[in-house]
C-alpha cells in the first residue's frame, strides 16, 4: 500500500465515490476532476484531509489543490483505488466542457485562446515596465528620465523597448495560433493569418484615425469596390472572427478534396477565402464593433469615474469565480490597442492584493494550523497575481474575508480610476504590478495598493474576532 493510499481513499470518497467520478487528471499543484454531480462533493471532508489545501470549482471541472511534488503521488495512488484510466489535460476539459451552458462554453473559449499567449503579453508588460522606469521623466531626476541624464543607456532602453512591444504588434498572429488550434484548425496557417493582419505593407492601425482625418487611407481597387488597406495591429476582434472562420474553410475543404491534392489546395485556398473575407468584411465590422466597445468603456469610467471604479473593483473577484473574468482580457488589449492605456487592468491588480489581505488577516484569526498555513502561503500567492488559493482555499469558504476583499478592491478601484491611473501594458497583476503603470500615475496607485492592503486586512481581522468564525 502507497504512502499516499489512504488520503488518495479519502479524497475518492469526498468527491462523491468513483461512480460519481468521469475522468481524472492532475497539473502541477491541482487534482482535476469531470464528475457526474458536484453537488455529491463533501467539501467539509474535503478539507479536513491533510495533503487538500483547498478546492473550487471553475468551468465545470473540480480541482483539488494539492502541492506541488505531491499531486503525482497522490493521483498514482487515486488511478489504482478507482480504476479509472488516466486522462490527459484536454481530455478533462472535454468531460467538463459538456455540461456548460452556451454563455459558459463561450467563456471557456475566450479563456482556452488567451490563457496560452498570456505569458507572452504578461513577459511583454514586465519589459515594458523596465522601459518606462528608464525613459519616464521625474522618477530619478525632476523634469528629467533616467536615459536622459545617462546616454549610454539610451541604446539599451531602445532595445528593451522593442522586445517589449513585440507581443503587442504582432499580438494578432499570437491570437491567430492560439484561436485556429483552439477551433480546430492548423495552428501554422492561425499564426499566417494574424501576421497577414499587420503586414508592414497595410496602413498601421494606430495611424488610422490620423489618416482618416486627412483623407489619406490608401485602397485596394477590387472590380469597383474600395478596400481599405489597413493593418490591424493590437486588434483583438478582427483576428478573432477571422481565425474562427478560417479553421472552419480549412475543416471544410479538408473533408472534400482527396489527400493528393490537400497540400496544393487546402491552405491557400483557405488563406485566400479567409484573407478576402477578413479585409473585405470581418476587418472593418468587427474593428467597428471594437471601437465601440472602446467607446462604452471610456465613456462609463470618463463620466462616472467614481461608479465605474468602484463596480469594477467589487465585481471582479466574483468574475474570477464566474470565470467570467477572461472575457476583460480581449477588452484590456482592445483599450491599449485604441487609447494607449487601460484602467481596467490596474483595478484587476487592487483586487489580486485585497484578496491576498484578506487571506493573511486571516492567518491571524485562524486557530487551525493547516488553515494558517495555507492562509500564509495562499496571500503570497496573491500578492504575486495569483489569486485561486487565497479565493477558493480560504476566502470564499468563510465568506466574511472574500466580502472584506471585495469592499477593499471597491474603494481601491474607486481611487485609482478617480485619478485617472492606466497601464499601457498587461503585466503581473499582484504587487509587481507598478512596474506597467504609467510612472506619473504611481503615487496615486501606490496608495491604492496601500488601501487594498489594509482595508480587507483590518475587516477580515474584526469580523474574524467578533464572529469567532474560523477555528
Amino acid at each position: 500500500m502507497g504512502a499516499y493510499t489512504q488520503a488518495a481513499a479519502q479524497i475518492v470518497e469526498a468527491v462523491g465515490g468513483k461512480e460519481n467520478i468521469v475522468a481524472a487528471t492532475h497539473c502541477v499543484t491541482r487534482l482535476r476532476f469531470a464528475l457526474k454531480d458536484e453537488g455529491k462533493v463533501d467539501k467539509t471532508a474535503l478539507e479536513r484531509i491533510d495533503v487538500v489545501k483547498g478546492s473550487f470549482s471553475a468551468n465545470g471541472q473540480f480541482q483539488v489543490v494539492i502541492g506541488q511534488g505531491l499531486v503525482d503521488k497522490v493521483y498514482n495512488e487515486l488511478v489504482e483505488l478507482t480504476g479509472i484510466g488516466r486522462a490527459t489535460k484536454q481530455e478533462i476539459k472535454d468531460a467538463a466542457e459538456a455540461k456548460l451552458n452556451p454563455l459558459q462554453r463561450a467563456i471557456k473559449t475566450l479563456a482556452d485562446i488567451f490563457i496560452p499567449i498570456l505569458p507572452a503579453i504578461v513577459t511583454a508588460g514586465l519589459l515594458m515596465g523596465i522601459n518606462n522606469v528608464l525613459t519616464g521623466p521625474g522618477i530619478f531626476y525632476e523634469g528629467k528620465s533616467f536615459v536622459d541624464v545617462h546616454q549610454e543607456w539610451a541604446d539599451l532602453a531602445s532595445m528593451i523597448n522593442l522586445i517589449a512591444n513585440t507581443a503587442f504588434v504582432f499580438l494578432p498572429g499570437l491570437i491567430g495560433w492560439s484561436a485556429v488550434t483552439k477551433f480546430g484548425g492548423s495552428p501554422l496557417l492561425g499564426i499566417v493569418l494574424g501576421l497577414m493582419l499587420v503586414h508592414p505593407d497595410l496602413l498601421n492601425a494606430w495611424g488610422w484615425g490620423a489618416a482618416k482625418q486627412e483623407g489619406e487611407i490608401p485602397v485596394w481597387n477590387l472590380f469597383g469596390l474600395d478596400v481599405q488597406k489597413v493593418g490591424y495591429q493590437g486588434q483583438v476582434l478582427p483576428v478573432l472572427v477571422a481565425s474562427y472562420v478560417l479553421a472552419k474553410i480549412e475543416l471544410f475543404l479538408r473533408k472534400r478534396i482527396p489527400d493528393a491534392f490537400q497540400l496544393l489546395l487546402v491552405a491557400p485556398l483557405a488563406l485566400l477565402i479567409t484573407g478576402f473575407l477578413a479585409f473585405i468584411a470581418i476587418g472593418p465590422i468587427t474593428f467597428t464593433i471594437g471601437n465601440a466597445i472602446t467607446n462604452l468603456f471610456v465613456g462609463i469610467f470618463d463620466n462616472v469615474p467614481a461608479i465605474g471604479g468602484l463596480l469594477y473593483g467589487a465585481l471582479y473577484a466574483p468574475l474570477v469565480v464566474t470565470g467570467m473574468h477572461h472575457t476583460f482580457l480581449p477588452v484590456d488589449l482592445q483599450l491599449i490597442a485604441s487609447t494607449g492605456g487601460t484602467f481596467l487592468w490596474p483595478i484587476l491588480v487592487m483586487s489580486n492584493i485585497a484578496q491576498g489581505s484578506a487571506a493573511l488577516a486571516m492567518m491571524f484569526v485562524a486557530k487551525d494550523e493547516k488553515l494558517r498555513g495555507l492562509s500564509f502561503t495562499s496571500a503570497v500567492s496573491a500578492y504575486l497575481g495569483i489569486t485561486e488559493p487565497a479565493m477558493f482555499g480560504v476566502n470564499l469558504r468563510f465568506r466574511f474575508p472574500f466580502i472584506s476583499a471585495m469592499t477593499g478592491a471597491a474603494i481601491a478601484g474607486m481611487f485609482i480610476t478617480i485619478n485617472k491611473v492606466i497601464a499601457p501594458s498587461i503585466g503581473v497583476g499582484g504587487l509587481p504590478g507598478f512596474l506597467s503603470i504609467v510612472p506619473q500615475k504611481w503615487i496615486p496607485f501606490f496608495i491604492g495598493m496601500a488601501i487594498a492592503i489594509v482595508v480587507p486586512f483590518v475587516l477580515t481581522f474584526i469580523f474574524g474576532k467578533v464572529r469567532k468564525a474560523a477555528r
